[in-house]
């Protein structure tokens, strides 16, 4: 008897739109940093660009217009490269960036086609320098978190401090995740460390977890190999 399971994606191959279904007249950036370089909500797609030398956040609509094609549209959002971008669960239009100008902010963008912000709602300055990582949480509307060169600070978005400065890393902090009902936070490190914290409970890690390799990771969820 085989023990291993037939994968039913195994014979899958992707299947690419026709050019009727690109979106054109994009450019993205080729800047390097651990977060991401594009992300969409339900309505919008945000992505990072290079174009004026950084700062610079593209925005388009998921869905083409009545003449079939996607309006793109330039929002100026920092002084230096956009290193993570970030849409609320909560709000389709509530966009959080971060940068290298080590600052947070949170933008109420509009759709492609109308005029967008010409400020952030909320700018947040963690102090933690070069800012690398920023996510929403999945259960609590106004909570972030962010993640500078080796810490992480939980912020809400209606106060002017963190709630909570983690403990620091020893190396590049590489992604973090939150748990589906917003209780954990892990993060992954160049130390090949996951670490899993409570924020509510102590800035230090309740567990870490060794590996030969570690860069992005998997929402947390029930099935997480967690020894709490």
């Amino acid at each position: 008897m085989n023990r291993f399971k037939t994968s039913k994606y195994k014979n899958t191959t992707p299947k690419i739109p026709k050019k009727d279904g690109w979106i054109a007249n994009v450019r993205g950036g080729s800047f390097t940093s651990q977060g991401n370089h594009i992300k969409s909500s339900c309505s919008l797609v945000a992505f990072n660009t290079d174009q004026a030398g950084g700062g610079i956040v593209g925005l388009s609509s998921l869905n083409p217009g009545p003449d079939g094609k996607w309006t793109v549209t330039q929002i100026p959002c920092h002084a230096d490269q956009v290193t993570d971008l970030d849409f609320s669960p909560f709000d389709d239009n509530l966009l959080a960036t971060c940068s290298a100008d080590e600052t947070v902010k949170v933008w109420r963008v509009c759709d492609a086609g109308q005029d967008q912000p010409g400020s952030a709602e909320v700018t947040l300055t963690p102090g933690d320098g070069r800012l690398e990582i920023v996510l929403f949480h999945p259960a609590a509307s106004d909570l972030l978190a962010v993640a500078s060169s080796k810490g992480v600070q939980v912020w809400d978005i209606k106060r002017d401090s963190a709630l909570t400065v983690l403990e620091q890393h020893a190396d590049q902090i590489q992604g973090l995740s939150w748990k589906e009902d917003g209780s954990l936070l892990a993060s992954s490190c160049k130390d090949k460390k996951l670490r899993i914290f409570d924020p509510r409970a102590q800035p230090s890690a309740v567990q870490v977890c060794e590996s030969s390799y570690l860069y992005q990771l998997p929402v947390l969820d029930a099935s997480f190999p967690l020894n709490l």
